[in-house]
């Protein structure tokens, strides 16, 4: 369900409900409405925003992993194993999105 999804991600992010709600310019009450599936039917704009901050799509939000999955295309598949035989680590590249999100944060 969308609620659970925007809760998954949020929880990855680090953030609270009052962060995301802040970020995305929805309210605290609304968006645990949505997480707890007391609204099952929020509009686009709201799906947009609440997307964007977590640095995610709407299709994602309303598709789930079925459709992550599916978005896995042969070149982000070369572009790991290309990380994978220069010998960069999981944890190195963990750290190097840490980073990335940091330096996104920072603007």
């Amino acid at each position: 369900m969308i609620g659970q999804k925007i809760k998954v991600l949020r929880q990855n992010k680090g953030y609270s409900i009052s962060q995301l709600a802040v970020k995305a310019r929805v309210s605290k009450s609304y968006l645990s409405n949505l997480e707890n599936n007391k609204k099952n039917n929020p509009s686009i704009i709201v799906l947009s925003r609440i997307a964007t901050t977590l640095d995610s799509t709407v299709d994602e939000l309303i598709a789930g992993e079925d459709l992550e999955k599916a978005m896995i295309d042969d070149e982000w598949i070369e572009l790991l194993q290309k990380g994978v035989n220069s010998g960069m680590s999981k944890k190195e590249f963990t750290e190097f999105q840490i980073y990335l999100q940091y330096r996104r944060d920072q603007v």
